[in-house]
């Protein structure tokens, strides 16, 4: 499904603020993978997202996303595939338009219908309004108000309904809950959970809770120097913890996880 062969991109290179921002990363994702990355600030996880949504060109290798060769492909072009979620939930609604016309651009955005002509039907709203009804937001009766009226929780809720709208080819999580309060991010999640498997849609989820990096989805990548260090999955991840993660982690990358944020989010008990 998704495979990233030897990428490799440095920032202002032959100059004092030259940074390898990621070092050969090789990567194969099966349909269906739900994969989890962990790993510190700088260690080059949005950097990856940004490779694979095409917001630079790699200066090394090639990415291939269901047998297409996409590593020269425009973002806007790649848009079409790959939902993407931020961890600003301001960034992926346009706050002035309304709740269905939003969604209506997402749509047909996703589904190929960029010609000025293009029109929502009828059952095109009736599609919108039913799945606004399964967040359970209760957001298919404010379906004309407008988009900055809502809560930054229904805002990442309707943005991951817009992501995934027409079921994308590669959805691209990068930390979508870390602004809300627990509870709005423990009712995303679950709503995350819900489409990804309903779709089954092939998921790469950026997340500093070393606790979701372990539950949620079958694989947890462990990113360290531009580089993914650890690979886990199957029985091997199932009888992980956290401390055995970070060990694994230390022994791989040659030095302890030096990330507050992350090492606080694992001494809760699961």
């Amino acid at each position: 499904m998704l495979d990233l062969v030897n990428v490799g991109k440095v920032f202002n290179p032959g100059t004092v603020n030259e940074k390898k921002a990621l070092s050969g990363v090789n990567l194969h994702l099966e349909e269906g993978d739900f994969a989890t990355i962990v790993g510190s600030n700088g260690a080059g996880k949005s950097t990856l997202f940004n490779a694979i949504a095409g917001s630079f060109i790699p200066d090394t290798g090639t990415i291939t996303l269901a047998g297409q060769d996409i590593t020269f492909l425009p973002d806007y072009r790649r848009s079409k595939f790959i939902g993407r979620m931020f961890q600003d939930p301001l960034k992926g609604t346009a706050p002035h338009m309304t709740i269905e016309e939003n969604l209506a651009l997402a749509f047909l955005r996703a589904s190929g219908n960029t010609s000025p002509f293009s029109r929502i039907s009828r059952a095109d709203r009736a599609l919108f309004a039913e799945r606004l009804a399964a967040l359970g937001l209760g957001l298919e009766d404010r379906m004309k108000q407008p988009v900055g009226l809502l809560s930054g929780g229904q805002r990442q809720a309707l943005t991951l309904l817009m992501a995934t709208l027409v079921t994308p080819k590669l959805l691209l999580l990068d930390e979508h809950t870390a602004a809300l309060d627990p509870a709005t991010a423990d009712k995303v999640l679950e709503l995350t959970k819900k489409i990804v498997a309903e779709h089954r849609i092939t998921c790469l989820m950026i997340t500093h809770n070393m606790h979701d990096a372990l539950a949620l989805g079958n694989r947890t990548l462990m990113m360290d120097g531009g580089r993914i260090v650890l690979d886990i999955a199957g029985p091997e991840r199932s009888g992980l913890t956290v401390s055995s993660l970070l060990t694994r982690f230390a022994k791989q990358a040659g030095h302890d996880l030096a990330d507050d944020r992350v090492l606080l989010s694992g001494t809760k008990q699961p």
